[in-house]
């Protein structure tokens, strides 16, 4: 246990000491992000911040597969990559060309979709993976495998998306999503998960130096979606995808957000929210500091981790 503890205390050293490093040759290079106009003055304010700091991440991609070299540890490791370059893309555009809206949304599902479907496609090749889901200690759900498969595509590609619209204020993402992988570092008796979730955390512990208000850095689509990748994919390959509505209930709710959002004002041409993602409606409409949003959603994603390990202990029958 101290092994795998080191590792992630090493994650932590080497992603704060070369961040300062990535930072300064995204100032050289003018990649920096564009603020779309219609956020509020305080984000306008950010406008120049360099983007893509989430290439820092990879560090963990190159140490997970230095201290676990396994066929799985690799599987994961090109989830992360895959979905950090569609991201990558994304954020290419956005700063070069300094236009907010980077590559168009539907390049961005195709590729997650074709990238989804292989993966999935190696999950039951190679490692395994059943179609059954878990509902209670002593009873699955067997469901025919051209029901799962595009139900786990749909999951994975929306989860994905969904933790990417969480990353919107300064460190809000990465202080969720550390309690989320420490979920499946809990739960999980794979080697490679538990290693992989723990040098994540300690790579967006130390990249939450420079990501916390005020943000010296932006960890863009780059990191954003790669989190949402791994994190999707690790929940499909420990099945606890019954507790995903709990588990992933932060970035599910910025998403319903945004699709309600845009559903009420088709219908009444009124907002529901002052500005969606959520985050922006308690920034906006109550008056919530960017640091007080990031601690409140934070401990609800620390709580929801505590709900989902004790469903997941005494009605899943974890470890039983």
């Amino acid at each position: 246990m101290f092994g795998i503890l080191g590792v992630s205390g090493l994650s932590f050293l080497l992603v704060a000491v070369l961040t300062p490093l990535l930072i300064k040759g995204l100032h050289t290079l003018k990649l920096t992000q564009p603020i779309r106009t219609e956020l509020p003055p305080d984000h306008q304010a950010k406008r120049g911040t360099p983007l893509m700091a989430g290439l820092i991440l990879l560090t963990g991609v190159a140490m997970s597969l230095q201290f676990h070299p396994t066929p799985l540890m690799m599987f994961l490791c090109i989830t992360f990559i895959l979905f950090s370059s569609i991201g990558f893309m994304d954020d290419y555009k956005k700063a070069v060309f300094q236009d907010p809206s980077g590559i168009s949304g539907r390049m961005k599902l195709t590729f997650q979709f074709a990238f989804t479907g292989a993966l999935l496609f190696v999950l039951f090749r190679s490692f395994g993976l059943t179609s059954n889901i878990s509902l209670f200690q002593e009873f699955q759900l067997q469901l025919p495998i051209y029901i799962y498969l595009p139900v786990m595509l749909l999951f994975v590609v929306g989860s994905a998306n969904a933790i990417n619209f969480t990353d919107g204020l300064d460190g809000l993402l990465i202080n969720v999503s550390i309690p989320t992988y420490f979920f499946f570092f809990l739960i999980s008796e794979r080697p490679e998960v538990q290693v992989f979730s723990l040098v994540m955390i300690g790579c967006l512990l130390g990249l939450f130096l420079y990501n916390i208000y005020p943000a010296r850095a932006f960890m863009g689509d780059t990191g954003s979606l790669a989190i949402g990748g791994s994190l999707s994919i690790l929940a499909v390959i420990e099945k606890v995808e019954i507790l995903i509505p709990i588990l992933f209930s932060v970035y599910l709710a910025e998403q319903l957000s945004v699709i309600l959002q845009v559903w009420y004002y088709k219908r009444t041409k009124l907002r529901l929210f002052r500005m969606a993602p959520i985050h922006y409606h308690f920034n906006l409409k109550y008056g919530w500091s960017e640091n007080k949003i990031v601690m409140v959603f934070g401990f609800i994603s620390w709580f929801s981790v505590l709900i989902c390990w004790l469903l997941w202990k005494y009605v899943l029958g974890g470890n039983s």
